[in-house]
């Protein structure tokens, strides 16, 4: 009886203490990345073509000369579907001045498809399977990690990229000159 009440309590304070770990990486500040990005090449972004939550193939070369903002995230990522209403906000209201959102995930279409009839965002989904982690990594995502979002310069560029869920104050900040400078 005293090995289950220990066995018990000791499930309970890891539960305990998973739930707190949660609750600060939710609510972490996310710095910009400057070194695995600045070595990172763009041209492997435009080169990819992924398919839409219709399954056509939507190649990124089409969004080369707008300010881009790729966001690579998953369905089973709950700091990646946080952002996701704000990231579709921030699209919507900078939409004019040229900001073209991007959201590739390393879902299957299948799961794309289902998760979009759910929670409708203002930007392109794309299925992006096992080649979205290939190609974020590319861009600088050393860590594996979801979400990664890259800021890429009208003339494609790489301006930045940020691990873990974005601070949507900060990404604004970051993407004022960015949308400043002429097309």
């Amino acid at each position: 009886m005293r090995t289950r009440a220990r066995v018990l309590t000791a499930l309970g304070a890891l539960a305990a203490g998973g739930l707190i770990v949660a609750s600060l990486l939710r609510h972490a500040t996310v710095e910009p990345i400057a070194e695995s990005t600045a070595a990172a090449s763009p041209a492997a972004l435009f080169a990819a073509s992924f398919p839409d939550v219709d399954g056509r193939l939507q190649p990124l070369q089409q969004w080369r000369g707008q300010v881009l903002v790729v966001n690579f995230w998953a369905t089973w990522c709950p700091p990646c579907l946080e952002e996701m209403p704000e990231l579709s906000a921030l699209q919507q209201k900078y939409r004019a001045q040229g900001l073209v959102i991007v959201g590739i995930s390393t879902d299957d279409v299948a799961k794309v498809q289902q998760f979009a009839r759910a929670s409708p965002v203002s930007y392109p989904l794309l299925s992006g399977d096992y080649a979205a982690m290939t190609l974020a990594e590319q861009l600088g995502n050393d860590q594996s990690a979801l979400p990664y979002t890259v800021l890429l310069r009208r003339d494609g560029s790489i301006a930045s990229g940020r691990f873990g869920r974005l601070n949507i104050e900060a990404l604004e900040q970051a993407l004022q000159p960015l949308l400043a400078t002429s097309p």
